[in-house]
């Protein structure tokens, strides 16, 4: 058996790939448009770990996604950097929802909903701002 990848449905290709490859650090590895289905795939991964990958899949008629749809769990990454990782995403303009106060791990929704993990490659110094940060919405 092997792992191939974990699909979520997307609203918006652009603001999940600015979300996914811009905040998170991915890369597109491949995309596929199919006209008849009328839907585009684009699978993403870490780079220099293409053997875990996600497939964003948009259906170009719409998809209502409907609110939570965190119901099938999240997806987790490890970062070099954590903090540097958060900061990043805020200065993106989205929220983090579980603040990384411990140095090791953080929650944040992409623009779809998506709930991600995010784990601290080891542990870093808890500091501030992060150590005072509330949660905010749910994760």
């Amino acid at each position: 058996m092997k792992y191939l990848h974990t699909m979520i449905r997307v609203k918006n290709i652009d603001e999940s790939l600015k979300f996914f490859c811009d905040g998170l650090g991915l890369k597109e590895t491949r995309r596929m448009e199919n006209e008849k289905g009328r839907f585009t795939l684009v699978f993403l991964a870490a780079p220099n770990d293409e053997k875990a990958e996600i497939e964003l899949t948009y259906n170009w008629d719409g998809d209502e996604l409907g609110e939570g749809s965190r119901n099938f769990g999240h997806l987790a990454y490890r970062v070099d950097n954590i903090y540097d990782t958060c900061q990043r995403l805020m200065d993106m303009g989205y929220a983090i929802n579980r603040p990384p106060r411990d140095g090791h791990m953080a929650f944040v929704r992409s623009p779809d909903k998506i709930s991600i993990e995010i784990l601290q490659e080891g542990n870093l110094e808890p500091k501030e701002p992060w150590v005072s940060m509330e949660n905010t919405g749910s994760w």
